[in-house]
């Protein structure tokens, strides 16, 4: 199974007279990369939330964000209203010696002054809390839900390149048979343009010597068997970003080994093809889990 490292999840909920809304959305990373927005009174829980996140999500660059809108007449800033007494009698009294009107600027200056208005700072309810957490493990299945979404279409994209190359690498070998003679007749053809005598026996020794290097049946084998296991790999019930993308390491150096070799146009051309379909092959395997 290929699973996207892209994905979206989201919930959204009401808990103490408090609407909560959850986000959380993942990129693809070479590890678990994990950036969290909370608000202050949740701050304590986010060794828990980044937990759950690298549990569930395993790899990624993931962003979670905890929107809350209070839907009560209560606010967390309140008037301190014996402060704002003493500011106003106090800038009344100069106001009034230095002969200046006293009127809604004066407490306009007093609401701007230290500690008129405070902040109560609520503790944290574990009941809500568990609340939340539920809803974030609910947000972390939604994004899981959407990556296996995403990881269907990358599957059918993925292994649809590699079965091209490996349809191109049966395509080779009409073209062996006549790479070998091009190869023989060339070599023949440098020797007769010389014009030295050559050893018949020699010569064949040599050229087989040649041929036999430049042979290039065991990269085929090997390479045919390395798009089998990509398959195989593909097919397990986990995801395999990273083990897919060391298999695709290795088809990339049989292709390059078998290109070297060649000396061949058609097979020279295959080659390219192959190269193509694989370059697309890694490109999608950097946004697989």
């Amino acid at each position: 199974m290929i699973k996207s490292m892209t994905g979206f999840g989201k919930a959204e909920f009401e808990v103490n007279n408090k609407k909560i809304t959850i986000e959380i959305k993942s990129l693809n990373s070479k590890q678990i990369d994990i950036n969290t927005r909370t608000p202050a009174l949740y701050r304590e829980k986010d060794i828990e939330i980044r937990k759950a996140i690298s549990e569930k999500l395993v790899r990624g660059k993931v962003d979670l964000n905890i929107y809350v809108e209070n839907l009560g007449e209560e606010s967390s800033s309140k008037i301190n209203e014996p402060i704002l007494r003493g500011y106003y009698n106090d800038l009344s009294k100069i106001s009034t010696d230095l002969k200046l009107p006293v009127d809604h600027t004066t407490l306009q200056a007093v609401m701007r002054l230290p500690d008129v208005v405070k902040t109560e700072y609520e503790t944290l309810d574990e009941q809500e809390w568990n609340t939340i957490y539920s809803n974030i493990i609910t947000a972390l299945a939604d994004i899981n839900e959407f990556r296996t979404s995403e990881g269907k279409a990358l599957e059918t994209d993925i292994l649809g390149n590699v079965r091209s190359i490996h349809k191109l690498l049966n395509e080779i070998e009409p073209f062996e048979k006549q790479r070998i003679e091009i190869l023989k007749n060339r070599l023949t053809d440098s020797l007769e343009t010389l014009k030295q005598n050559v050893d018949e026996n020699r010569f064949e020794q040599e050229l087989i010597f040649y041929l036999e290097k430049l042979d290039i049946n065991e990269e085929k084998v090997r390479l045919a068997n390395h798009c089998e296991y990509f398959y195989e790999t593909a097919e397990l019930p986990t995801s395999s970003g990273k083990k897919l993308g060391f298999i695709s390491q290795e088809i990339g150096r049989e292709i390059n080994t078998i290109g070297s070799k060649a000396n061949e146009s058609n097979i020279q051309r295959l080659v390219v093809q192959m190269k193509d379909h694989l370059e697309r092959v890694k490109e999608q395997l950097l946004n697989v889990l």
